[in-house]
């Protein structure tokens, strides 16, 4: 009897305030939508680090003909100081840090070097000669490349140190800008939705404050009163939640995987695995926040 009075009471309310209901789940699923994507915005940044610090060397170029750097005075690297630099790299001190070792010919460069540029008139006019020679590292921590640049940076027959990850850090520190961006605008439309769920739900108490009443004066408690309020709120979270779930997965099959992925695949991308597993996270969130704001609303303004 208690439950088909509380299904009564939401069918009620939800019917008599229908453009207030439609309101918070319109709110509900802008909010929900933009903290998913400030989740996959995370785990987008980690698969980029994942990816290209994992592609990332630290290379050192060799002294060549004409090199003005400060470990050029010699003029071009002898096999000596190539020696001692093959020895450097493979001395314990830097066996936490270097994975392997490559060394690239000038004949190797230029062929690399033609196949990067084939389609450039610069490929045109660069020669085998102008070519240096080099050490391609692979680091066991790419996030430790500093160490060695450090170390090699001047050393005799060392013309330039070079390392992809200052680039990427640049990168990755506009990433996490923008992720932050993302998470702000989310913060502030989640306060929105509480602040809609809030007044929604005082307008709704305000009206039925007859059948409130009443249901005082034949002893029902504060709990049995608040339920039904409370349930109207979450039943229009969970709506939204669904809605803003269906529009993330949406946006990450066709748009990230079917056009993103396709067009640009300098990079892996997150998934529809990834948008599946941030869906529960936005139920929780959405039934969390109607929840508490309809009953601490009712605490306050609630009066029969």
């Amino acid at each position: 009897m208690r439950f088909q009075f509380i299904v009564d009471e939401i069918l009620i309310g939800l019917r008599r305030n229908i453009a207030m209901a439609i309101s918070v789940v319109l709110v509900t699923v802008v909010s929900l939508f933009l903290v998913g994507l400030g989740f996959l915005a995370q785990r987008q940044v980690d698969t980029m680090k994942d990816y290209w610090y994992d592609r990332v060397q630290v290379s050192i170029f060799l002294c060549g003909d004409g090199s003005t750097a400060a470990g050029c005075a010699d003029g071009k690297a002898t096999e000596a100081q190539k020696e001692q630099i093959q020895a450097d790299l493979a001395a314990p001190q830097l066996a936490a840090y270097v994975d392997k070792v490559y060394f690239e010919t000038q004949d190797e460069a230029f062929k690399h070097f033609k196949e990067q540029f084939k389609d450039s008139a610069l490929s045109e006019n660069v020669t085998v000669d102008q070519m240096p020679e080099s050490y391609r590292v692979d680091l066991k921590n790419p996030e430790q490349y500093q160490v060695v640049a450090e170390l090699f940076t001047d050393k005799p027959g060392v013309e330039t140190v070079e390392s992809q990850n200052e680039v990427l850090d640049r990168l990755f520190a506009l990433l996490n800008q923008l992720k932050l961006g993302a998470w702000m605008l989310a913060a502030v439309t989640l306060i929105c939705s509480v602040l809609l769920v809030a007044t929604t739900i005082r307008l709704t108490a305000f009206t039925r404050r007859r059948e409130t009443g009443i249901m005082r004066l034949v002893g029902a408690s504060n709990f049995f009163i608040q339920l039904p309020f409370i349930l109207e709120s979450m039943i229009a979270a969970a709506v939204g939640a669904g809605l803003a779930s269906v529009a993330l997965v949406g946006v990450t099959k066709f748009q990230i995987q079917d056009r993103l992925a396709q067009s640009l695949t300098f990079t892996n991308y997150v998934g529809v695995g990834d948008a599946l597993m941030v869906v529960p996270w936005l139920f929780v969130i959405g039934l969390g926040i109607a929840g508490v704001s309809a009953f601490l609303a009712l605490q306050r303004y609630l009066k029969v």
